[in-house]
């Protein structure tokens, strides 16, 4: 497999991904005497919509379900309907587990390794949270250090000239894709940067969960939505996150 560093990036980051646009739980029915005063508090913010999936009660102490079935389950995320992956029909090594940290890298750091097929997410206690994932065709690979610069939920995407020059049904695209269940994007990008610079490569969700353990994308890592939503919530909150990509 033909490797690029990231010193080189931008030329190849054509295909599935690109820049985006999105800058990305009877009372007693006597009456009460009205009160002295009313106080009326000022109402606190909407809450951040989230996913309707609960952890369920036979979880893991990472949160994750002990059956596949369950952990790929259908679910509604910020309105859109993620529906269920068929985990029967995933390879075993790609469904999401916990296992001992084959990295050495630093707690909190995701390494995706190119030739597994996995990225990890490293963890304090010598574990590692595992996940299937699909990798750059050859000739769009690359490898090197990061970081994750920010994430989105449903990220807009938008098909760079090139593509949409091959493919001229996207052109209804070329101001962007709004983030939706059939967006290539999938539910959540994590936007990678090195040395300050957007490289243009994307760690995100796709619809296309038949291709998880394949090399199929143009650079970019792709999750399955299940997968990358529980990323996510994992790496929100951390800032910028380390990014590792190895052969």
């Amino acid at each position: 497999m033909a490797l690029t560093s990231l010193g080189g990036i931008g030329l190849l980051a054509l295909g599935g991904c690109s820049r985006t646009i999105d800058i990305g739980l009877p009372g007693n029915s006597q009456p009460r005497p009205a009160p002295q005063q009313v106080v009326q508090p000022s109402s606190p913010p909407a809450p951040e919509p989230v996913t309707t999936a609960a952890i369920p009660p036979d979880a893991d102490s990472y949160g994750l379900p002990a059956r596949p079935e369950v952990m790929y389950g259908s679910l509604t995320d910020n309105g859109f309907a993620v529906p269920a992956v068929p985990a029967g029909q995933l390879k075993p090594k790609h469904l999401r587990r916990v296992v001992v940290d084959p990295t050495g890298e630093q707690p909190g750091t995701i390494v995706v390794h190119l030739r597994e097929r996995h990225l990890y997410l490293v963890q304090e206690n010598g574990d590692a949270l595992r996940y299937g994932v699909s990798i750059g065709k050859e000739g769009f690979s690359w490898s090197g250090r990061a970081v994750v610069d920010h994430m989105r939920k449903w990220p807009t995407w938008t098909p760079p000239s090139e593509m949409i020059a091959r493919r001229p049904e996207l052109e209804k695209y070329r101001g962007g894709q709004p983030g939706g269940p059939t967006n290539p994007l999938g539910a959540r990008a994590l936007y990678i940067y090195k040395d300050g610079v957007d490289t243009l490569y994307r760690v995100h969700g796709t619809p296309e969960w038949r291709s998880i353990g394949k090399a199929a994308s143009s650079g970019c890592v792709r999750m399955i939505n299940q997968d990358v939503i529980d990323l996510y919530e994992r790496v929100k909150d951390k800032g910028k996150v380390p990014i590792v990509v190895v052969a």
